[in-house]
């Protein structure tokens, strides 16, 4: 007989959820470790997700496994929206407007790294500046939305019945 193979949805997101929930994680936290996830998954400067995630985590004691997962799940996130959050803290902060084109800027960097964070450093701290400013809210719709799916899942789980 065939055995069925699963979806990639299954095995990476509801799959895990279910493995930290029959050991006795709780909902709540799952979907703090969720929504943190997400939320620290776009933060506006790329590379620094996974350091940011362990500095929050860890005195959050947040789940790590959920709370890394969705911080890579972000990750096409946080490329759709990293123009938009220079844009925005340009626009808040009434600064110029700067030229983002990714290949010149690692060129740049490698040729003349004071000068890039010159000129990109302001940009990136606005970025920063409207992610703080979003990141909170965002922490709230997150968890407050996963968290009654999580307490769901958990309750199927708790009556479905066990195998020996």
């Amino acid at each position: 007989m065939k055995e069925k193979k699963s979806s990639l949805w299954r095995r990476w997101v509801i799959d895990p959820i279910i493995q930290q929930l029959t050991q006795g994680t709780s909902p709540s936290k799952i979907a703090q470790a969720i929504a943190y996830g997400i939320a620290l998954g776009i933060f506006p400067i790329i590379g620094s997700n996974t350091l940011l995630t362990l500095l929050a985590g860890i005195p959050l004691k947040l789940n790590q496994p959920i709370l890394q997962a969705f911080k890579t799940l972000a990750y096409p996130l946080q490329w759709a929206l990293i123009l938009g959050f220079y844009r925005a803290g340009e626009w808040l902060f009434n600064a110029p407007h700067v030229s983002i084109h990714v290949p010149s800027m690692i060129e740049r960097f490698f040729a003349e790294p004071g000068p890039f964070f010159r000129d990109y450093g302001m940009t990136a701290l606005y970025g920063i500046a409207v992610w703080c400013l979003v990141a909170p809210l965002l922490l709230a719709v997150i968890y407050y939305s996963t968290r009654p799916l999580i307490e769901h899942l958990a309750a199927r789980i708790s009556l479905r019945p066990s195998t020996p």
